[in-house]
């Protein structure tokens, strides 16, 4: 069973400045407005809601920021949810605008469309949950640094700090490699093979 919310935030607090968490972010990962984000972060609780207004919250949410994120049309998105969802574009408009509650395949298919991590769950789950959820990877990082590839070969070769992860472009091989023969260069000849 996953900590609460407010064990996860104790726990992040330890490691760094919750005030760090980038709420904008945080919020398009869960499709919950930045407001609540925020108050959830400074322990405080979001008004009550019904399963139905989160789902239809979120569905709108991820259909606003898709539309931000491609420069498409509302009729654009429609259209391609009608045909992907099979559904009529009036039904399709009406998901879309936060305005039906979807029945539980269509959820389904809505968690594939906008390729929500967490299925149908996604959309059900409480803010605190939701929340939750996204701050998980983010403690696990602080908690095992060894599941970070980066942190794990920084650590094994004595490196403190580094900013390497431009746009993920190198392997954790290559990253490896990359980082041995700096660090060989810049150790002394006949310097400590331990390291």
């Amino acid at each position: 069973m996953e900590q609460p919310l407010t064990e996860t935030l104790r726990r992040l607090s330890a490691h760094r400045e919750t005030g760090d968490l980038n709420s904008r972010e945080l919020a398009a990962q869960t499709a919950l407005p930045e407001n609540i984000v925020r108050e959830l972060l400074c322990g405080g609780t979001p008004p009550p809601d019904t399963v139905q207004q989160r789902v239809c919250a979120r569905i709108k949410a991820l259909a606003n920021a898709y539309l931000a994120r491609t420069d498409k049309k509302l009729s654009d998105l429609v259209s391609e949810v009608a045909d992907r969802l099979a559904v009529s574009e009036v039904w399709a408009r009406k998901l879309l605008k936060g305005e039906k509650m979807p029945n539980v395949p269509l959820l389904h298919d809505f968690a594939d469309f906008f390729d929500v991590e967490g299925g149908e769950t996604f959309f059900t789950m409480s803010a605190e949950d939701s929340l939750n959820r996204v701050l998980q990877p983010i403690l696990q990082k602080y908690e095992n640094p060894a599941s970070d590839p980066v942190q794990a070969l920084m650590k094994k070769y004595g490196v403190v700090n580094a900013d390497l992860r431009h746009a993920g472009s190198l392997t954790p091989e290559q990253l490896e490699v990359l980082l041995a023969g700096v660090i060989r260069s810049v150790l002394p000849s006949g310097g400590d093979s331990a390291r």
